[in-house]
């Protein structure tokens, strides 16, 4: 199986022509444009190194780093950089980018981690009045790592058809303190790092103020995986108690690890390959010049570029010194991208990525500068 899902249609399956602009790059009547306006990104300044990890899991060194493709990654510390703290300082970034308030806003939308300051509770809603966002209404997504490109999408189909002109997305992770080094189980996991990321989109803003021009999507679910990686305990099935906490089972755990390498290994290629493809011939575009992909082991990331037509050390960043930062790895990729000269104004952009469930999703961009 390939996934399923309702997600296949013409090149207008996401609700119009994302291209369309005039020669002085201001709105028309009628435009369709929705343009990413400004960007964000926060770590916290502690991290920890693949060699550290080893040492700590067992592992040996060389995998830890050169297979599992981990140098560093950022960690929180226990009483700070929370996901609305860590959400705030990338979204004032972001804003700053933009050249907006926060007033100016009319949604705050939060897609990161659902591993938050607080259970059963709307980071959303924290996030908007830390900000200032006293105009804007505020929700949550969540497709785990699969979540930016989802969230763009679901963001810019908002923008051309509801009463909203400016959003802010904003998503955060620090799930490594999830994971359980001796759980050899989990090993997959161990690249979990943690940051934060803010994308500000607009329907229809001056020409001057765009950073990127937002494309179309495509997404597919293998909901075969739904049960593969789990927290044993915590939610409704097995609520906490001293006994869930004595057996440890508040850290993330793949109970058939083996099963899930195998299935995974037939149809995680294939799926990353439908929705670029899908949704490259719905932004009519041809061939990406950079990919901002989730962080993966080193070898499929490299399997992955050749396969969609691009060279992973010139097309691309390996978020080998962040790790895993769930739904934050586009934007990550993409600041590292420009900062070292990989994207360039004309280029077409494709945020790719892939969360346990297991869903796929991609979304194409075109860098205006």
């Amino acid at each position: 199986m390939t996934g399923s899902g309702p997600d296949r249609g013409g090149p207008d399956s996401d609700g119009g022509d994302a291209t369309a602009t005039t020669d002085g790059g201001g709105p028309v009547e009628g435009d369709t444009t929705v343009a990413l306006t400004g960007y964000g990104t926060y770590v916290p300044d502690e991290t920890v190194s693949g060699e550290a990890i080893a040492a700590e899991s067992g592992i040996p060194e060389d995998v830890v780093v050169e297979k599992m493709g981990l140098r560093e990654k950022h960690v929180c510390p226990p009483d700070g950089d929370h996901a609305t703290e860590m959400s705030v300082a990338a979204g004032r970034e972001a804003l700053a980018d933009a050249g907006l308030d926060a007033a100016d806003l009319d949604l705050v939308l939060y897609h990161g981690s659902e591993y938050k300051d607080h259970v059963v509770w709307s980071a959303a809603a924290a996030i908007a009045e830390a900000l200032g966002a006293e105009n804007a209404y505020a929700n949550e997504s969540y497709a785990l790592c699969a979540g930016a490109p989802l969230a763009v999408r679901g963001t810019k189909a908002q923008l051309l058809a509801d009463h909203v002109d400016r959003a802010l997305l904003v998503a955060a992770s620090r799930e490594e303190d999830l994971v359980d080094y001796e759980n050899e189980r989990s090993s997959f996991m161990f690249n979990f790092g943690s940051g934060a990321s803010a994308m500000v989109l607009e329907s229809a803003p001056d020409g001057d103020r765009v950073r990127a021009t937002v494309g179309e999507s495509a997404a597919v679910t293998d909901g075969s995986f739904a049960d593969d990686v789990v927290m044993p305990a915590g939610g409704s099935k097995r609520p906490p108690s001293h006994d869930t906490v004595d057996s440890g089972l508040h850290t993330l755990d793949v109970p058939n690890q083996e099963s899930m390498k195998e299935r995974l290994a037939e149809v995680s290629l294939p799926n990353f390959r439908e929705v670029a493809e899908t949704a490259m011939e719905r932004s009519g575009v041809e061939s990406v010049d950079f990919i901002a992909v989730t962080h993966m082991k080193r070898s499929f990331h490299e399997d992955l570029c050749d396969d969609l037509g691009c060279d992973p050390e010139s097309d691309a960043y390996y978020l080998d010194d962040y790790g895993h930062v769930q739904s934050a790895d586009q934007i990550l990729a993409l600041d590292e991208g420009l900062a070292r000269g990989r994207v360039e104004p004309g280029d077409d952009v494709l945020f790719l990525a892939a969360g346990t469930g297991y869903t796929w999703a991609a979304t194409c961009l075109t860098w205006r500068g």
